[in-house]
């Protein structure tokens, strides 16, 4: 069975982004970008399943510039059997769709069973390519999953909702995202590391696919959020406190 795991190169989860003077997004000058941590979760449980036998090819694949090879030999270097990159020129805008429909191609093209990505990329906090890539192959899906089991051809996923943990099982092939709580990744050892820089990388591009890439959504503006008023006082005794609540009214 052959596992595809889109991965995204977004800004670093430690790193305090800056927005451009000028609104049009984020300034990525200088600053660490790594593989999405939601794609990282998905990475680590088809690298599990092949582990135990149950997968025995697993690709990652990433879109955008020649920049994000670095995210695919980050990848291979975790464990990843083989790796894509969908080129795209720098700075071009892509949407939720145009990416579901690029790994919608790829999927009817190589044959793959299971799709594993994370549940959404840190960066637009979207959340939307798993969902429509799924309605592009009429697959089963389960989004936010905690827990992932592979028996014979369906799988049985526990994933998260607002009211608590909800158990399905999917006949295979079928589309999943990844919660935090699947597992934790391993740490890419220097040997598979050095490995990895000289592993082959397929490179692709949306003309081959025959994708149309035109964003439906325009983005008008990037702003930080407002500056938190200081609202905090310092009070001497409990006394002083119970006033200045009700004071404010916020006690009677």
């Amino acid at each position: 069975m052959k596992v595809l795991v889109p991965v995204k190169r977004v800004v670093d989860y430690s790193v305090r982004v800056r927005v451009k003077a000028d609104g049009s997004g984020i300034d990525l000058n200088g600053v660490k970008m790594s593989m999405n941590p939601f794609d990282e979760i998905a990475l680590e449980e088809a690298i599990r399943l092949r582990e135990k036998g149950q997968v025995d090819d697993v690709t990652a694949l990433s879109i955008g510039p020649r920049t994000v090879q670095d995210t695919l030999r980050a990848a291979l270097a975790m464990g990843a059997d083989k790796a894509v990159h969908i080129e795209l020129p720098a700075d071009t805008p892509i949407d939720s769709l145009a990416v579901a429909k690029l790994l919608d191609a790829i999927v009817r093209e190589d044959g793959y069973s299971l799709v594993l990505l994370g549940k959404q990329a840190i960066d637009t906090d979207l959340g939307g390519t798993g969902p429509m890539l799924a309605g592009l192959l009429r697959w089963p899906q389960a989004s936010f999953a905690s827990e992932l089991t592979l028996i014979d051809t369906h799988l049985r996923v526990v994933t998260e909702t607002d009211s608590g943990l909800r158990t399905l099982e999917l006949p295979l092939p079928a589309v999943v995202s990844a919660d935090l709580r699947l597992n934790t990744p391993r740490y890419a050892s220097l040997p598979n590391i050095m490995k990895a820089r000289s592993r082959p990388i397929t490179v692709r591009t949306p003309a081959e696919l025959g994708v149309d890439v035109t964003p439906r959504l325009r983005q008008r503006a990037v702003s930080p959020p407002p500056a938190r008023a200081k609202t905090a006082i310092r009070v001497e005794s409990a006394a002083d406190l119970v006033r200045s609540l009700r004071a404010e009214g916020a006690l009677k």
